[in-house]
């Protein structure tokens, strides 16, 4: 299946999926999002794929929502395009999830509810809309070209679509508050010390390192493991730590009993590389 508005890929077990706007730097229309969210979810039912990477065609990830749909906004009483409520419930609604949080299935906040792990790839300048995006990912690693902002204070705009819920818990409160108060632009050391990204790479060398990353995942480590502590540590964001710890003793237990577990003490006892199902 081809996109409009965004490229697919599958090979060695990983889904690559990239923005395709180029020309506009990936700006994001209601036609990104729909085709984002279709390539998302192809990923995860894919028996094929177990790992996810996310990134930009050009020289940037993404320059947050098009600009002409804003300035189109503001001249029709606030009826926006992209964040229109109505459009957000069918849109939720033509989707629902039994085995995800609420939280996890609004318009930019379902990566959490993909099963298995999104890696941000970050090519370029992320902003706005653009700069929520990757937040939503598991695992972050950018160019040192890339350049990071959340420009809403500029616009006349608020913390949008759950950022004031998320990036505090990424790089607490102060530094979230800078970033949204003064909607300055960040480069990507900036953007390591405050841990929005985990590693900074060369630009040449982004896709290669991250593939290399991924690599590793679908080698060396189970599927079902990845499947579960994902569910687990965002679940946790929503429990006390009496319940989250009750919860993964019970996880724990269901553990003992699958393949994977089997396969894991296996291979290390017989010091052969693993042969992990997802089972």
């Amino acid at each position: 299946m081809n996109y409009e508005t965004v490229l697919y890929d599958e090979s060695d077990h990983i889904a690559t999926i990239t923005l395709n706007r180029p020309d506009r730097l990936n700006a994001i229309t209601r036609q990104l999002q729909e085709d984002l969210f279709d390539a998302m979810r192809r990923a995860e039912e894919s028996e094929n794929v177990r790992v996810i990477i996310l990134t930009g065609a050009g020289r940037g990830f993404c320059a947050g929502a098009d600009m002409k749909l804003l300035g189109d906004t503001s001249s029709n009483a606030g009826k926006s395009e992209l964040t229109d409520e109505e459009w957000v419930k069918e849109h939720c609604a033509r989707h629902p999830r039994d085995d995800a949080r609420e939280d996890f299935q609004k318009t930019n906040s379902y990566f959490p509810a993909i099963t298995k792990p999104i890696i941000g790839a970050i090519n370029g300048a992320t902003v706005g809309l653009g700069f929520i995006l990757p937040l939503y990912c598991d695992i972050r690693i950018a160019s040192d070209k890339a350049r990071f902002g959340t420009a809403f204070a500029q616009r006349g705009l608020i913390a949008e679509h759950g950022v004031s819920w998320m990036l505090p818990r990424l790089i607490g409160i102060s530094n979230a508050l800078d970033l949204l108060y003064s909607a300055r632009l960040i480069n990507a050391d900036e953007a390591l010390r405050m841990g929005i990204v985990s590693r900074v790479v060369p630009h040449d060398t982004l896709m290669d390192e991250v593939r290399q990353y991924a690599s590793h995942l679908v080698t060396n480590v189970s599927p079902r493991s990845l499947r579960e502590m994902k569910r687990e540590v965002y679940n946790a964001l929503f429990q006390t730590l009496a319940e989250a710890t009750d919860a993964a003793n019970l996880d724990m237990a269901a553990s003992f009993k699958c393949d994977d577990f089997k396969e894991g003490v296996a291979h290390f006892v017989e010091k052969r590389p693993p042969n992990f199902t997802g089972k």
